[in-house]
């Protein structure tokens, strides 16, 4: 891979329209307008007063009715950051995941199979040898990868990866640890081999993210197909599931929900998702997960142990080629008794991947806010969360028109940022100087 020339900065003005939140289908509106250069409603505003939602295109699912208003469509907010996108890297090879090191460098995991540390100054290095194989067709390959909580001591990485099978493919997890010189990676261990095995190459997930409790957590695709959609919903299958292991061997903790349930298995949290590429821990210690749904139905989830998130029996949105929603389990509606309700959808989709809650102090105005790169939709979206309900949502680097797979926080404040594409880009999201 080549290295950049410098770093480039292309000074960027954080841009939003200016919008509300009229929910569709002519509800009445709840939310106050919000007034120009912040993220709170405009002074005297009331809470009966209409706004315009960014997204004004018409939904996929054109008679389906939110549960609450405020779910989707909610109103625009404008934040008036003023930031720096740098260029730090380009010559990457669909990159997947971004996970900043402690002393400013950058792990980069390349969907073929390759992971990869770049420098500060953007000098792409040379894959790291230990990797474990991958089977890179279609959406599988070398996925995320994350830190350990004690990384600084123990230099320890674990990544997910679609493993290549007898019979098919899976959605695996692996850990090593990352040599001195940073070259390999030793005393590799594939700890989690999520099941069933299927054939195919679409779904595989997958984040990772640490818990506050010290745990790994891993998010679930259901492989797309018809035949394996109703998967989601059962508990002698990992697919459409979020799953809490042990980070030492992949075992189930014991205070997982599903243990000692006939028939389950334990590293089951969540169930009824359908394909999570998003996902972050607020800075209160709590799970959220962004899924895709099909046309329509992109899906912001706060994740509970034992909950389940409804697909393929409860989703907003149609079907790719139209029509409603369905499987072996029968037709989907948007709500069904037993099942929890997104906190927020979006239709049409932003078709997401990467989430970070950011907390640092180089974007006062951002703290506390959820960014989600977007893949389809070309942006990076900002949503503000109170008491639980996105309050607001704000659209970035809309103009670049550039898949976003994954965002960071860095130990400096700023965001990173890596591009979905063959010559790929990492961004550093900066305060404006």
């Amino acid at each position: 891979m080549r290295r950049t020339s410098g770093v480039l900065a292309v000074t960027i003005l954080a841009s939003a329209v200016l919008a509300g939140c009229t929910p569709k289908n002519g509800e009445s509106a709840e939310a106050a307008p919000v007034q120009a250069g912040t993220d709170q409603p405009a002074a005297g505003g009331s809470a009966s007063q209409p706004c315009t939602p960014l997204e004004t295109r018409n939904a996929n699912g054109a008679d389906q009715r939110p549960a609450f208003v405020g779910q989707t469509r909610t109103c625009g907010v404008r934040s008036n950051v003023a930031f720096d996108v740098q260029v730090v890297a380009r010559g990457l090879a669909k990159p997947w995941a971004v996970e900043p090191l402690p002393d400013g460098a950058l792990l980069v995991s390349e969907k073929g199979g390759n992971l990869r540390i770049v420098s500060a100054n953007g000098q792409i290095g040379q894959p790291i040898a230990g990797v474990t194989p991958v089977d890179a067709r279609g959406q599988g390959g070398l996925l995320d990868v994350a830190l350990s909580p004690s990384f600084a001591t123990d230099r320890t990485v674990f990544w997910s990866f679609t493993e290549p099978r007898d019979g098919g493919n899976g959605t695996s997890v692996a850990r090593g640890v990352l040599s001195a010189d940073r070259s390999r990676l030793e005393q590799v261990r594939v700890i989690l081999h999520t099941r069933p095995t299927y054939n195919n190459n679409m779904h595989f997930g997958s984040r990772l993210a640490f818990g506050p409790d010290g745990m790994l957590y891993v998010t679930m695709g259901e492989r797309s197909a018809r035949e394996t959609r109703p998967q989601a919903q059962e508990p002698g299958s990992h697919l459409g599931k979020t799953l809490r292991i042990n980070p030492a061997d992949g075992s189930a903790p014991r205070d997982n929900p599903m243990v000692g349930t006939a028939g389950a298995l334990p590293e089951i949290w969540s169930t009824g998702h359908r394909n999570i590429q998003a996902a972050a821990f607020d800075a209160q210690g709590r799970f959220w997960t962004i899924e895709h749904g099909t046309r329509g139905g992109d899906e912001l989830n706060l994740v509970q142990p034992g909950k389940n998130y409804g697909w393929p029996i409860v989703a907003y949105g149609v079907e790719y080629q139209g029509g409603q929603i369905t499987s072996a389990l029968g037709a989907a509606t948007t709500a069904r008794a037993g099942t929890e309700q997104p906190v927020y959808y979006w239709d049409p989709v932003i078709a997401p991947s990467g989430a970070q809650f950011y907390t640092g102090s180089a974007f006062p105005a951002w703290r506390n806010s959820l960014f989600i790169g977007g893949l389809a939709s070309m942006r990076l979206v900002r949503l503000t969360i109170e008491n639980d309900r996105v309050t607001g949502e704000e659209h970035l680097l809309t103009d670049r028109n550039k898949r976003i797979r994954d965002v960071r926080q860095g130990p400096d404040g700023a965001l990173y940022l890596v591009t979905d594409e063959d010559n790929a880009e990492l961004w550093r999201i900066a305060p404006r100087r």
